[in-house]
């Protein structure tokens, strides 16, 4: 009598591996569509990421923007009304003024830049006061201006400012010793900061 072949040893008839084969392809095909909705969702929530994301750049960088111009605005007006215990007497002012060298390459510009006849002062605006950085970048800007000097600056003598939203005390004794005015706003007014080290203003 022949024994039948155990359930493990029996080869499958055609018809059971066809049905066999047609159900791992369905499961492999439904977890390869989840799959492949997993990854459009994924992509989806990253996109609006990124949307959201160069949203907040642009709003910041904006805001930070129109905060730096609204204060060059604020300072720049009536500003030569505040040296009038010195003779510069300067009642014409510029904004944004760029400096340019001989092969017409942009080198600095000045946020303000205070003139007559005789004198013209650079003024460099900020937010906030509170880097050495700043003052000797601006120490740096005027010898560019001396160096490439705008039409508005040529035989002229120079002097320079800076001026901020907030003065930093250290900073503002540190632009002092540099030769510079200061000037903060306080509310919407510009105050000339009275020196506490010794100060005299420097020509270049």
């Amino acid at each position: 009598m022949t024994t039948p072949p155990a359930e493990s040893e029996r080869v499958p008839t055609p018809e059971e591996f066809w049905a066999i084969f047609t159900r791992s392809q369905m499961k492999s095909q439904k977890e390869r569509e989840k799959w492949e909705r997993a990854m459009a969702e994924s992509r989806v929530r990253h996109e609006e990421i990124d949307r959201q994301l160069d949203k907040i750049t642009k709003n910041v960088g904006g805001l930070g923007n129109s905060i730096g111009e609204l204060i060059e605005t604020l300072i720049a007006a009536r500003l030569w009304e505040k040296f009038s215990e010195y003779p510069y007497n300067l009642k014409r002012a510029h904004q944004r003024v760029r400096v340019f060298r001989e092969d017409n390459l942009i080198v600095t510009d000045i946020d303000i830049l205070l003139s007559n006849n005789e004198w013209v002062m650079a003024v460099e605006v900020k937010r906030e006061l509170k880097r050495k950085d700043d003052v000797d970048h601006h120490i740096e800007r005027m010898e560019l201006i001396r160096k490439y000097p705008p039409l508005e600056t040529i035989g002229k003598r120079l002097v320079g400012a800076m001026a901020g939203g907030v003065v930093d005390p250290e900073i503002r004794n540190y632009i002092h010793r540099a030769g510079f005015f200061v000037l903060e706003l306080t509310g919407e007014n510009v105050e000339l900061v009275k020196p506490t080290v010794e100060f005299t203003p420097r020509e270049w």
